[in-house]
């Protein structure tokens, strides 16, 4: 500890592991839990997609969250960042072999989704395009 501390040693409890940590399903929710991950891997699983055009398709999410969850999806090993050139260079996103092993995962929570829409809202709200575009069934 280092002598312009102030507080005495010993003061604080020592950090503890997350209860948590060795959950299968908080180690999913972690890597594509939230309000955008999962819609923006349905779309890298369509297509790889520049950083502006995938803005448009996620939308109405902002500039900078969209900037931190592919940062996370890219730390995870989900997503791929390809930067074409020298700088300001276009940089693509594209779905890496360990991000397909989640689809299967993207293609259920739709269909649920899909579900859950025409139970709470009843038959007719099934959408002829689904809101963000997201009512297509993936290919993979």
């Amino acid at each position: 500890m280092s002598s312009d501390k102030k507080a005495r040693l010993g003061a604080y409890p020592p950090a503890t592991a997350h209860p948590l940590a060795d959950c299968p399903l908080h180690a999913a929710f972690v890597a594509v839990g939230g309000k955008w991950k999962l819609t923006i891997l349905y779309w890298l699983a369509r297509e790889p997609h520049h950083f502006s055009a995938l803005l448009r398709r996620v939308a109405p999410i902002s500039h900078k969250v969209l900037t931190e969850q592919l940062r996370e999806l890219e730390s995870d090993g989900l997503v791929e960042r390809l930067v074409a050139g020298p700088v300001p260079a276009p940089v693509q996103y594209r779905l890496s072999d360990y991000g397909a092993t989640v689809l299967p995962l993207v293609e259920e929570a739709r269909v649920w989704g899909l579900a859950h829409l025409q139970r709470t809202r009843g038959p007719a709200a099934l959408p002829s395009t689904a809101a963000l575009g997201c009512g297509d069934a993936l290919g993979h």
